[in-house]
């Protein structure tokens, strides 16, 4: 190959291309270092850090994205392609974090992971503690990463599952009892020292860039962020970075150089490599996208409904009700009692399909009672908001210490398909029977997502309860034709869906004849465009 023009540059795949220039990144090193006769700043306790692209509408207690994750499987409801992996690699403090979150903002995309391998660290035993204690124990060797964790972690993200992932706390070198959950990444960006050291991980990466900084950058970038944030003293952090840091890199790190798709110099100035990267991105990610509500409406139709849907009885008193709330002059007052009659029979039915095993009790007479009792371990409701959490109380009434979790699903209004924006799912859910609850099902594209997101959470297919007041038969169709073992239990199934994807003869949008609010411009009964069943 050529040698490298006189300019900076950054290296793609062995081409050169018009980088940032070296001068307008140069840092100056009396500036990032501490102030000589400075006092120490405490200690303090600093863990690593798994983060999302900051959220566009953030409350104390919710995190909800107006841009929302489109379906990332199709309609037989599979992940038909993985979310797409960056590895980032460079030496210590050479601004592989800042890369990565330039490239996030630069994508302008929400469900974007960031994975950093200062949370694998191994779990020391009480020498190597001591070790590190005294700055004696080697950080930047290969051997100081649980590999076999970062590899299963980054192919069950890249699989679209739900993940837990370690918190370490560098003040004490070690994890922290509580793990953080990471779930629905489109793009995964993986960093660290040693991301390209292991032959397996380097086959999870779709793309390999290399964080080229000089070394005395570096060094004072270390020496900033271990006295400021990590609580250590100047002396131990030169010791460690002469013993260990300088020895590793030149070993272990520089080498990998070789292996990356991209090679960055200068980190975060380089800003022609950082358009480059994200192009190329934002190609990938219109390759991945799908269209299910489409494939939904031509799809396995006109075959008799599934065994695993049961219909509440049509009782005269039930189909008085329906009759009822189907009525567009019912005031909402009217609505409201009648909807919740339904909802109350409705999930006692859902219940008798629980699975029960056969107890005995002793009665006040001292007569044994051979009866029946749950054998599951904890059942737990789900709703999909809006509609969804109007089943909430009656569900409540009648499972004690029942717990809630929700999921906001809205539809596109410029692809029509449905995009999940936010989710608050308890924890051990996996374990759970889950009652997934929404008040209308049309096309079954809202129920298949939250289905989806429950899959990935791992809760088993069979431990699944769809239910609905009212759905269509493409509904039904759909969620059953992809998850085949998912029980759906409704009120009613109506024949039709029409071109807008409105039930026929259908409620009306449940959500405004519910809450009082206004209709969708264009009359639809979904969800106003939220839970777009």
């Amino acid at each position: 190959m050529s040698s490298p023009p006189a300019y900076p540059g950054i290296r793609i795949s062995g081409c050169w291309a018009l980088g940032a220039e070296g001068s307008s990144n140069a840092e100056s090193l009396d500036r990032l270092l501490p102030p000589v006769g400075a006092r120490r700043s405490p200690r303090k306790r600093t863990t690593s850090q798994c983060k999302s692209e900051p959220p566009l509408l953030r409350t104390s207690k919710r995190t909800i994205y107006t841009a929302g994750r489109p379906p990332w499987y199709n309609e037989h409801g599979t992940q038909s392609k993985e979310a797409f992996a960056i590895g980032l690699g460079g030496g210590s403090a050479s601004g592989k974090t800042t890369v990565a979150r330039m490239i996030i903002e630069a994508l302008d995309v929400p469900w974007v992971v960031l994975l950093s391998m200062d949370s694998f660290y191994k779990v020391l035993t009480t020498q190597q503690q001591e070790q590190a204690a005294h700055n004696n124990f080697n950080f930047d060797h290969p051997d100081a990463f649980d590999f076999d964790l970062i590899v299963s972690t980054l192919k069950k993200l890249k699989q679209g599952k739900s993940v837990k992932v370690p918190v370490y706390d560098f003040t004490t070198h070690s994890r922290k009892k509580d793990w953080k959950t990471l779930y629905g990444a489109n793009v995964i960006i993986f960093e660290g020292i040693m991301a390209f050291a292991d032959k397996t991980l380097l086959e999870l990466l779709d793309m390999k860039i290399f964080v080229d900084t000089d070394s005395d950058i570096r060094l004072v970038r270390r020496l900033r962020r271990d006295i400021s944030e990590r609580g250590r003293d100047i002396e131990g952090v030169i010791k460690q970075y002469n013993k260990f840091v300088k020895p590793a890199f030149d070993q272990y790190i520089q080498p990998t150089m070789r292996v990356a798709d991209i090679v960055v110099p200068w980190g975060s100035g380089n800003t022609v490599a950082i358009d480059l990267i994200v192009q190329h991105m934002h190609s990938q990610l219109e390759e991945r996208e799908l269209s299910v509500r489409a494939a939904l409406a031509s799809a396995h139709q006109c075959h008799p409904l599934p065994r695993t849907l049961s219909v509440l009885k049509s009782t005269p008193q039930v189909r008085g009700m329906h009759t009822i709330i189907r009525d567009k002059e019912t005031s909402r007052d009217e609505f409201i009692f009648y909807s919740k009659r339904l909802m109350r029979l409705l999930i006692e039915h859902a219940l008798s399909f629980l699975p029960f095993q056969d107890c005995v009790v002793q009665t006040p007479q001292g007569q044994d009672y051979a009866g029946k009792c749950y054998a599951g371990k904890q059942i737990t409701g789900v709703s999909i908001l809006r509609a969804g959490e109007t089943m909430e109380p009656a569900l409540r009434a009648v499972c004690k210490d029942v717990r809630i979790g929700t999921i906001l699903i809205q539809t596109n209004q410029h692809t029509g398909e449905p995009e999940l924006h936010y989710l608050r799912l308890p924890k051990d859910i996996s374990d759970d029977h889950v009652i997934l609850m929404d008040c209308t099902v049309s096309t079954g594209a809202a129920a298949m997502m939250a289905v989806r997101v429950l899959l990935d959470h791992d809760v088993p297919e069979d431990k699944i309860f769809l239910l609905s007041l009212l759905m269509a038969e493409m509904g039904v169709h759909s969620v059953a034709y992809a998850f085949p073992r998912v029980r759906i239990i409704t009120t009613a199934v109506d024949k039709r869906v029409n071109d807008l994807f409105r039930i026929i003869p259908g409620i009306g949008n449940f959500g405004d004849r519910y809450f009082g609010t206004d209709a969708a411009p264009d009359g639809s009964d979904e969800e106003e465009a939220a839970s777009t069943s």
